[in-house]
């Protein structure tokens, strides 16, 4: 059936990303907003907008499942799209909105449920026959055992939420001195961010490039890729910079990784937009599989760039019931149509200040000039001049992709464009980014 009315559970820049792709489509968009966020941007973009979450946090209106979706029955909305964070990697919202006969544009609450759990995602990930880095199960709470579960894995590991992402809950573990202090702080930080504590610990390569692949998969079982990222420039686990395709691998490597991803995917039925995430070893070229985002990804801007597929547009089409490899349909070709055109490259604005240790900054935006120029592209949703930024949300202001035909042409677009912004009133990383790009090791 046709989607008619969407709203968009999210705020900020994704949020306004949705609403162009619907849009375009010819669906109404609904927004809704925390007491705090009464002036963003995201609340004028939409159709219609509405107050959410009463009484509650400026994280936690967004994390009310019944608010939501009360919004969502009083706005005759019939579908609702997560974007990434708050909501989207909960199998309880999906099911939520199945139970109300709304539309959820992502994954199905079992399939979320499988691979959003990162121990349960390994595990299919070997039903798959897809290489695995070595790592422990759920962490027990005695605390011998787990001593004993990281000797067995070996020095150095990576403590990880096994719900969420966007490197909460994540901790470098050098030797067995700092293992359960830092257990117990990463338990607490994903209890904060996912409302879970689950945590297990993975074998940590020190020369790793971290790749990702780029899937979409309808109802019908059609299935492709839309090939890799390099998401290796990172930053206290935080992507920085990312790139699309990854510059250093060759046409095997690169049918290789494709192929484990979709295998995956196959094996654990996967439906809508999603990202098979891998670690490649530098110096050996091994790579072994961690986990996946079952949602769009931040960076999903730079595959966009360089394949001509709108990933959003592909998921709400895909929600509707329209068939990949049905270009009409869906947006999204079959397999052997996808074709690599150039080379992207995605960097993150944000308020962080590199001269105070990455504090991120608050205050409004006094005066805003942006990039523009031949394959420029920005997606923003609190970067304009007379913006507050607030200590409540993430410090993200935009997000600048450049294209070229080569990688070089692709940077040196990057670096001009850093260069044209102009922001006063906050702190930015633009001088950080400006050094990443041209000094990437």
């Amino acid at each position: 059936m046709p989607i008619k009315r969407l709203l968009i559970a999210n705020r900020g820049e994704i949020a306004i990303r949705v609403m162009r792709a619907a849009t375009e489509l010819g669906i109404a968009t609904v927004a809704v907003f925390a007491a705090e966020d009464k002036l963003s941007l995201h609340r004028f973009k939409a159709d219609e907008s509405y107050p959410i979450g009463k009484g509650l946090g400026p994280i936690q209106a967004y994390l009310d499942i019944d608010e939501i979706l009360r919004v969502a029955r009083m706005a005759n909305c019939d579908a609702v799209h997560p974007g990434y964070g708050f909501l989207s990697e909960s199998p309880e919202f999906a099911e939520a909105c199945a139970g109300q006969k709304i539309v959820f544009v992502g994954p199905p609450p079992d399939v979320m449920r499988a691979l959003g759990n990162k121990v349960s995602a390994r595990r299919l990930a070997e039903e798959a026959g897809v290489p695995v880095m070595p790592a422990t199960g759920p962490l027990p709470d005695d605390a011998q055992e787990i001593r004993r579960l990281a000797a067995e894995v070996g020095f150095p590991v990576m403590l990880k939420a096994s719900w969420g992402g966007g490197g909460r809950g994540m901790r470098v573990v050098e030797d067995a001195s700092g293992l359960l202090d830092q257990v117990d702080q990463g338990r607490r930080e994903a209890v904060a961010t996912f409302g879970n504590g689950e945590v297990y610990l993975e074998k940590l390569v020190l020369r790793a490039r971290h790749v990702e692949v780029q899937v979409l998969g309808d109802s019908h079982g059609n299935l492709v890729h839309l090939f890799e990222r390099d998401c290796s420039v990172q930053r206290r686990h935080q992507k920085v910079v990312e790139r699309a395709p990854a510059p250093y691998l060759d046409e095997e490597q690169r049918d290789a990784i494709c192929a484990a991803a979709l295998g995956l995917a196959r094996h654990a039925g996967y439906v809508n937009a999603g990202t098979v995430e891998f670690l490649m070893d530098a110096d050996s070229g091994d790579f072994h599989f961690i986990e996946v985002n079952p949602r769009i990804q931040v960076e999903h801007t730079v595959t966009e760039q360089v394949t001509g597929i709108d990933i959003v547009r592909g998921q709400i089409l895909i929600a509707q019931g329209a068939r990949v490899g049905d270009t009409e349909s869906s947006g999204v070709p079959a397999q052997e149509e996808i074709r690599l055109n150039g080379h992207a490259l995605q960097c993150r604005v944000s308020t962080e200040d590199p001269e105070n240790n990455f504090v991120p900054d608050y205050g409004r935006i006094t005066a805003y000039r942006g990039a523009t120029g031949f394959g420029i592209r920005l997606d923003g949703g609190t970067a304009y001049s007379g913006a507050v930024i607030t200590r409540h949300y993430d410090s993200l202001l935009e997000k600048v992709t450049a294209w070229g035909p080569t990688a070089e042409v692709a940077v040196l677009r990057m670096d001009r464009a850093l260069r044209e912004f102009r922001i006063r009133g906050v702190a930015t990383n633009l001088i950080f980014l400006e050094n990443v790009i041209n000094h990437p090791a």
